[in-house]
């Protein structure tokens, strides 16, 4: 056989590609998957930037009660004179506190006080109970709105997965003081964090041991802003109180 012949006899054999052009038009279910496949992967980092950008605002979320409970017991109205405290933290940001709620819980004929107007002190002083009780009875309070930074972690007035009900020593208002006072005046204790939780006592002082009215415990917020912080958690407060008759409604 010629080689002619043999060449013409010779099974048709696909011709190979030689440049990029055909070696694409060769094989388009390649580049299809390929491109699937980029799109698939772009959508799925689209997905995770969206969640972890969720996930960073609901940590660096402002401050909100998670946890109130108001006595049933009380039926008397909202309150014309109180004394705002707060007992732990530095004395910048506790007078600013105070200040802050004391603007916010004042109404025409119904006042607030700081307590630092009567009892200044500096950072990490304990308050002498029996000077605050002189306090309150000759300054005629009739109520005294209490806040203290918690740890972050540290369960407060409540068990989780049981009914909400302070412990009870925080019944009143002395009992409560002198319970916490120890602890809360530790060197140490929540002395720096950028996380914390606020926890804000209402007693009434109409009897002589103080009674508990209303408490509120916070979420675990961002703190690293003291100033920003403090005025979001008076807003929420304030808002609360209003709505438990408490205080009387800020007129519009």
């Amino acid at each position: 056989m010629s080689a002619s012949e043999y060449q013409k006899n010779m099974p048709t054999l696909r011709q190979v590609p030689r440049t990029s052009a055909q070696i694409h038009k060769a094989i388009p279910s390649l580049r299809y998957r390929k491109n699937k496949r980029g799109r698939n992967m772009k959508k799925k980092l689209v997905l995770l930037i969206v969640a972890m950008a969720s996930l960073a605002a609901l940590t660096l979320a402002g401050p909100k009660l998670e946890f109130t409970w108001k006595n049933s017991n009380y039926t008397g109205g909202t309150f014309k004179k109180i004394l705002v405290l707060a007992l732990n933290g530095k004395a910048a940001n506790r007078a600013q506190f105070e200040d802050e709620l004391v603007a916010a819980l004042s109404r025409p004929g119904e006042q607030a006080r700081p307590s630092y107007e009567y009892m200044p002190r500096p950072d990490l002083t304990p308050i002498n109970k029996d000077d605050l009780r002189d306090l309150l009875n000759e300054r005629k309070f009739d109520a005294i709105v209490v806040a203290r930074i918690t740890q972050k972690d540290e369960k407060t007035t409540y068990v989780p997965g049981e009914v909400y009900t302070p412990f009870p020593y925080y019944g009143t208002f002395y009992g409560y003081y002198g319970a916490l006072a120890p602890m809360i005046y530790s060197p140490g204790y929540v002395e720096s964090t950028k996380e914390a939780r606020v926890e804000v006592n209402f007693y009434s002082t109409a009897k002589p041991e103080g009674e508990l009215v209303w408490t509120g415990t916070t979420n675990k917020f961002e703190s690293g802003s003291p100033m920003k912080a403090i005025k979001e958690l008076v807003k929420v407060v304030a808002k609360e109180l209003e709505r438990e008759n408490l205080i009387v409604p800020e007129s519009k």
